[in-house]
């Protein structure tokens, strides 16, 4: 059944200084899983781009100056909007993104949360006091400390987190009092439409958001224009690493991509292993950063966790994303599920048994496993975003720690394992961001510090840690004397 069709097509119009705008090319934006048009909105210009770095630039003359309390304000009342409008926003990340909605009901939520972590932490900017009269040429003197806006900022977000990663750029900025230009994914422009229609109509300053529906291409000059003074960007490695090469004397933050491991040792649970292994590989098709991908079982309860993790995938349900019953929606595009097929296909071809899945109709890519794979193998060594996991066995845990450093990856791991001893190890050893013990690396609650090493990425998100790369410390001496 197409219940995409029983959805009206919403025309949006996009936010510049304040107006919104219904300028430019049409943009349509397609379901993933039907290809039907569930909204439409138009494509900024160049004009429209230097209009959002002038709008960006005078707005944050009144940004840096607001109060904590009315920066609290304005995050407060976004969160209640977005709790108002709960299913509205589940819905459309559902169509646009082809998020099942229950898994969309949550992005929700988080999102919910993430401002309302923002609310708080806008009140908690802290300084701090220095003596400085540690020599004799200082006595007298003391010196202060304080965060101050760092200006105008740049945020592109992709399309697998439509709402909560827009979030995570916007509501930080605020609770610093920055201005931002925000470029959504083509494919998922509009919960973040949305989204900004809530900023404003909470008060946020005319011009201290704009957002811009642009081609990757037509987003250059804002990467390369200093007016702007960060960058923030998540998406993939290979365009993340090329926009830091571009964007000159700008802060940047790069959260990108992984091939998160997993090693789950002889003293896991692996009930409880299994089923977090499932949601952590499979839910959004596996279109997340630290999506299980790769599974290391130690060797002696390899075939038992195989006999438990299997059945389980095979039960997932594959299917329409507005299905209240579907666990496994679409891929972003027919175009990456064939990819993800032909990586299993040529592991297949190369020798590894696939012990489930495998196969694609159209965007629907089947949750799959496979073993007998090699670590250079693409279905291993790159990143998937697919519904594909890799399950191997390993005799040694120190050599499995070193099987999952053996990536141009590290974003999160997970370890399972009672051993506390292990645990620290792999801490130490473990080359990535983030160690989930008991659990999958794609774990994640939305004031933990999140980001990762390697190719994955620069910096750090997570509330407080984004609010602190979006301003500057500034030093203020004192003299006595």
């Amino acid at each position: 059944m197409n219940n995409t069709a029983t959805i009206s097509a919403k025309t949006l119009e996009f936010l510049l200084d304040g107006q919104w705008l219904s300028e430019g090319d049409p943009l349509e934006v397609r379901s993933p899983y039907d290809q039907s048009v569930v909204g439409t909105t138009c494509r900024a210009s160049a004009a429209h781009v230097e209009a959002a770095v002038q709008a960006s630039v005078r707005a944050f003359e009144t940004t840096r100056k607001l109060a904590a309390y009315e920066r609290q304000r304005v995050l407060r009342a976004v969160a209640q909007g977005i709790t108002d409008r709960h299913e509205e926003f589940a819905r459309t990340i559902a169509l646009e993104a082809g998020k099942p909605l229950k898994t969309a009901r949550a992005e929700v939520d988080r999102a919910i949360f993430t401002f309302t972590l923002a609310a708080e932490e806008s009140t908690r900017i802290y300084g701090e006091w220095l003596p400085l009269d540690l020599q004799a040429i200082a006595a007298g003197r003391w010196a202060m400390v304080r965060r101050f806006p760092l200006g105008p900022i740049l945020a592109i977000t992709p399309f697998n987190f439509p709402l909560n990663l827009v979030a995570h750029k916007i509501a930080p900025a605020i609770a610093a009092g920055c201005t931002v230009v925000h470029k959504p994914a083509q494919q998922t422009p509009l919960s973040s439409l949305l989204l900004a229609r809530l900023v404003q109509d909470a008060g946020w300053p005319a011009g201290a958001l704009n957002v811009l529906p642009l081609r990757g291409s037509e987003a250059e000059p804002l990467v390369t224009d200093d007016r702007l003074k960060k960058l923030t960007f998540t998406g993939s490695a290979a365009v993340g690493w090329e926009l830091k090469r571009k964007a000159g004397k700008k802060r940047v933050t790069l959260e990108l991509g992984g091939n998160a491991g997993v090693i789950i040792h002889d003293d896991a649970d692996l009930n409880y292993a299994t089923e977090r292994c499932v949601t952590g590989g499979f839910s959004y098709a596996g279109q997340s950063c630290i999506s299980v991908q790769r599974i290391l079982v130690h060797a002696s309860v390899y075939e038992k966790f195989l006999s438990l993790f299997v059945p389980r995938v095979q039960d997932l349900k594959v299917g329409d994303p507005l299905d209240e019953a579907t666990d496994v929606g679409p891929m972003i595009s027919e175009g990456d599920a064939r990819r993800a097929a032909e990586w299993v296909d040529e592991a297949a071809a190369a020798g590894a048994r696939v012990l489930c899945g495998g196969r694609r109709q159209g965007s629907l890519m089947e949750a799959t496993v496979l073993t007998a794979t090699r670590p250079q193998m693409p279905v291993n060594c790159l990143e998937v975003f697919a519904p594909v996991v890799t399950v191997e066995p390993y005799h040694d845990f120190a050599v499995a720690v070193k099987q999952v450093n053996d990536s141009d990856y590290g974003l999160q791991a997970g370890i399972f394992t009672r051993d506390a001893k292990l645990l620290f190890e792999a801490y130490e050893a473990l080359e990535v961001g983030g160690v989930v013990a008991g659990d999958v690396p794609t774990f994640r609650i939305d004031h933990m510090p999140y980001g990762g090493v390697k190719d994955s990425g620069l910096g750090r998100e997570g509330v407080r840690y984004a609010i602190e790369e979006m301003t500057e410390r500034k030093l203020l001496v004192m003299n006595l004397r």
